[in-house]
Protein backbone atom coordinates (compact mmCIF):
# COMPACT_ATOMS: atom_id res chain seq x y z
CA UNK A 1 0.00 0.00 0.00
CA UNK A 2 1.31 3.42 -0.85
CA UNK A 3 -0.19 6.82 -0.33
CA UNK A 4 -0.50 9.46 -3.01
CA UNK A 5 0.15 13.13 -2.38
CA UNK A 6 -3.62 13.71 -2.37
CA UNK A 7 -4.04 11.00 0.32
CA UNK A 8 -1.49 12.74 2.55
CA UNK A 9 -3.20 16.09 2.06
CA UNK A 10 -6.59 14.55 2.83
CA UNK A 11 -5.26 12.94 6.01
CA UNK A 12 -3.75 16.26 7.05
CA UNK A 13 -7.08 17.98 6.39
CA UNK A 14 -8.98 15.39 8.46
CA UNK A 15 -6.46 15.80 11.29
CA UNK A 16 -6.78 19.60 11.00
CA UNK A 17 -3.03 19.93 10.34
CA UNK A 18 -1.80 22.62 7.96
CA UNK A 19 0.68 21.03 5.54
CA UNK A 20 2.18 22.72 2.49
CA UNK A 21 3.24 20.90 -0.71
CA UNK A 22 6.89 20.39 0.32
CA UNK A 23 5.96 19.00 3.73
CA UNK A 24 3.29 16.76 2.19
CA UNK A 25 5.87 15.23 -0.16
CA UNK A 26 8.20 14.54 2.78
CA UNK A 27 5.39 13.00 4.83
CA UNK A 28 4.36 10.91 1.82
CA UNK A 29 7.86 9.42 1.60
CA UNK A 30 7.99 8.75 5.34
CA UNK A 31 4.52 7.16 5.47
CA UNK A 32 5.20 5.01 2.41
CA UNK A 33 8.43 3.86 4.07
CA UNK A 34 6.48 2.86 7.19
CA UNK A 35 3.89 1.00 5.09
CA UNK A 36 6.72 -0.78 3.25
CA UNK A 37 8.19 -1.93 6.57
CA UNK A 38 4.78 -3.17 7.69
CA UNK A 39 4.41 -5.18 4.47
CA UNK A 40 7.84 -6.75 5.05
CA UNK A 41 6.91 -7.68 8.60
CA UNK A 42 3.58 -9.18 7.49
CA UNK A 43 5.43 -11.31 4.90
CA UNK A 44 7.38 -13.14 7.64
CA UNK A 45 6.02 -16.59 8.45
CA UNK A 46 5.20 -16.59 12.17
CA UNK A 47 3.22 -19.82 12.22
CA UNK A 48 4.24 -21.84 15.25
CA UNK A 49 5.93 -18.94 17.05
CA UNK A 50 4.61 -18.59 20.57
CA UNK A 51 3.75 -15.07 21.80
CA UNK A 52 6.26 -13.61 24.24
CA UNK A 53 5.85 -10.99 26.94
CA UNK A 54 9.41 -9.76 26.42
CA UNK A 55 12.01 -10.06 23.68
CA UNK A 56 14.46 -11.65 26.12
CA UNK A 57 13.79 -14.59 28.39
CA UNK A 58 13.62 -12.70 31.66
CA UNK A 59 11.73 -13.36 34.85
CA UNK A 60 10.39 -10.66 37.11
CA UNK A 61 11.67 -10.34 40.60
CA UNK A 62 8.75 -10.80 42.94
CA UNK A 63 8.46 -9.59 46.48
CA UNK A 64 6.36 -10.96 49.26
CA UNK A 65 2.91 -9.42 49.51
CA UNK A 66 3.24 -7.99 52.99
CA UNK A 67 1.81 -4.89 54.66
CA UNK A 68 4.55 -2.31 54.95
CA UNK A 69 2.61 0.78 56.08
CA UNK A 70 0.52 1.17 59.22
CA UNK A 71 -3.22 1.79 58.95
CA UNK A 72 -3.62 5.57 59.37
CA UNK A 73 -7.20 5.82 58.13
CA UNK A 74 -8.58 7.03 61.45
CA UNK A 75 -5.90 9.72 61.73
CA UNK A 76 -6.58 11.00 58.20
CA UNK A 77 -10.33 11.02 58.70
CA UNK A 78 -9.98 12.83 62.02
CA UNK A 79 -8.63 15.90 60.23
CA UNK A 80 -11.04 15.74 57.27
CA UNK A 81 -13.74 18.45 57.09
CA UNK A 82 -16.64 15.98 56.72
CA UNK A 83 -16.74 12.21 57.12
CA UNK A 84 -19.70 9.87 57.24
CA UNK A 85 -19.58 6.07 57.70
CA UNK A 86 -15.87 6.01 56.89
CA UNK A 87 -16.29 8.01 53.65
CA UNK A 88 -15.09 11.52 52.86
CA UNK A 89 -17.92 13.92 52.02
CA UNK A 90 -17.17 16.43 49.28
CA UNK A 91 -19.28 19.19 47.71
CA UNK A 92 -21.24 18.36 44.59
CA UNK A 93 -19.41 19.77 41.56
CA UNK A 94 -21.61 18.51 38.68
CA UNK A 95 -25.26 19.44 38.54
Amino acid sequence: MSLSLQDVQRIAHLARIRVDEAEAAGYQAQLNGIFGLIEEMQAVDTLGVAPMSHAQDLSQRLRADEISEPDRRAAFQAVAPQVENGLYLVPKVIE
